[in-house]
């Protein structure tokens, strides 16, 4: 994480944040793109399952397979704008909720880390049909959906 002896933001003002449908790089909503700009951390992956929703996934948690994303640091402002885009505040809809949880990363540096971060997940009950990403994979879907 950065050092604020170097004149950047120190550990507390930074969180991890899993993304692994618009938000991710080259995607609709490029996390990349959005102020402040995040720190890519590397790549990643948490138990769950993945499903197509139109022009955007749902994340379910839990089961025996991979959803693929990558992980950033965020610093707070992000976090609000990024709250905005899932619209998880009240009066808002309840389509998605803030989760904390552990996650697989390959980190960009080099080795492998199991870090703490934020991540949207979606509301099962808001699924009404719609169909799995059996690969668990946004961006590298190809056609690939499933029952």
């Amino acid at each position: 994480m950065p050092d604020a002896a170097q004149g950047r933001p120190g550990p507390l003002h930074l969180r991890c944040v899993f993304v692994y449908g618009t938000l991710r790089a080259g995607q609709a909503n490029d996390i990349t793109r959005l102020a402040p700009a995040p720190r890519l951390l590397g790549t990643a992956r948490v138990r769950g399952r993945l499903y197509h929703l139109g022009g955007y996934p749902g994340l379910v948690l839990g089961g025996a397979g991979w959803v693929h994303g990558e992980v950033y640091a965020a610093r707070p402002a992000l976090e609000v704008l990024l709250e905005e885009i899932e619209m998880i505040y009240p009066p808002q809809s309840d389509e998605y909720t803030k989760r904390q949880l552990r996650v697989e990363v390959a980190l960009v540096a080099g080795g492998r880390a199991e870090l703490s971060c934020l991540c949207y997940a979606y509301n099962p009950v808001h699924l009404q049909g719609a169909p799995r990403i059996p690969g668990g994979d946004w961006v590298n879907r190809e056609g690939e959906v499933g029952p």
